[in-house]
């Protein structure tokens, strides 16, 4: 890729000043990469949504990929796209889950050693699935802050690449290939909503609507308890805040440089719901589009639904973004 120095084990995947962000011509190398690697994703709408919001609902299914999430995208590409001596030496990488996941699925296609630092008392399916795709699983500190210190002091130890979360251009360049796959399923959309957690995803959004469907409005989405992507674009600079949601893949309690300085002059507008709202789209997801969502992949259509007046009548997609949910999350939706 053009705008990141993947041959570099020197460079620091989180330092202050971010790194160049991708533009189109990088997302569509990235497609490039990930011909044959991956299929597109479905793209369905479901009547009882429809009614529900009041517009034209389409939901782009990224839990169906072989990860259950959207970022196996993102890795594949950055792992592709390192030289052969570096990947040797191995990636290092800290998150609560599906970047996790994503990390580790392309280090064993592409032949790579791989370790996974997460918090401690980690989702049990995501942590399981991790260790299945052969990567090295360590549990360190109680957020994303503590397991970040553990995986730089243990990339330095091995020497081996550490992959941020969210200031990877080459991740924002894998995952935008959902974008361009969704803007050539329906290139008509008024509005596509998407979570945020550490920002790729809607980073992503960004740069491929502004490259070819710039009528389209990008909307974020993240948790009210672990708002520091929302904070830090309201307030034009990155900012930490309490870390308290309990949908894994929203939870990030500080902002992403990289991620940031796309969203900050391309997304257009930035909204936060309660965990509750979260929990209530899940159900959603499950009894009316028959599809199981962890709480960041329902984060979109809590979104939607919070916007319902400004988007009715309009054609809007929502990114279902992961289908990892605990079993206990699973049972409590169940239940209720």
């Amino acid at each position: 890729m053009t705008t990141a120095d993947t041959s570099s084990p020197t460079a620091p995947a989180d330092a202050s000043a971010p790194a160049p962000a991708p533009g189109i011509t990088d997302v569509l190398r990235a497609r490039r990469l990930l011909q044959g690697r991956l299929e597109p994703t479905p793209l369905r709408s479901y009547p009882a949504l429809d009614r529900r919001i009041g517009a034209r609902v389409l939901v782009k299914h990224e839990n169906a990929q072989p990860t259950g999430a959207f970022k196996v995208r993102g890795g594949l590409v950055l792992l592709a796209g390192m030289s052969r001596e570096e990947r040797s030496r191995g990636v290092v990488t800290y998150s609560t889950g599906n970047h996790a996941q994503s990390i580790a699925y392309a280090a064993r296609e592409t032949g790579a050693p791989c370790a996974i630092v997460v918090p401690e008392n980690p989702n049990p399916v995501k942590a399981e699935a991790i260790r299945a795709l052969g990567a090295d699983l360590v549990e360190a500190g109680a957020d994303l802050d503590g397991a970040r210190e553990r995986a730089e002091a243990l990339a330095a130890e091995r020497g081996a690449r550490l992959v941020s979360p969210g200031d990877e251009p080459d991740l924002i360049a894998g995952v935008a290939t959902a974008y361009l796959e969704l803007f050539e399923q329906a290139p008509d959309l008024d509005a596509v909503v998407v979570p945020v957690g550490g920002g790729s995803g809607a980073a992503a959004a960004c740069i491929t609507a502004a490259a070819v469907a710039p009528g389209c409005r990008v909307v974020g989405v993240q948790s009210s308890a672990s708002p520091a992507a929302h904070d830090s674009w309201r307030a034009g600079s990155c900012t930490a805040r309490p870390n308290r949601t309990r949908a894994e893949g929203l939870a990030t309690g500080r902002g992403f440089a990289l991620p940031q300085s796309v969203m900050r002059g391309r997304l257009d507008d930035f909204v936060l719901v309660g965990d509750e709202d979260i929990r209530r789209a899940q159900w959603w997801a499950l009894s009316e589009a028959r599809t199981v969502a962890e709480g960041a992949g329902a984060a979109a259509l809590a979104g939607a639904y919070a916007l319902r007046a400004d988007l009715r009548d309009l054609r809007v997609a929502v990114v279902c973004t992961g289908s990892n949910a605990a079993p206990d999350e699973l049972r409590g939706l169940l239940a209720a």
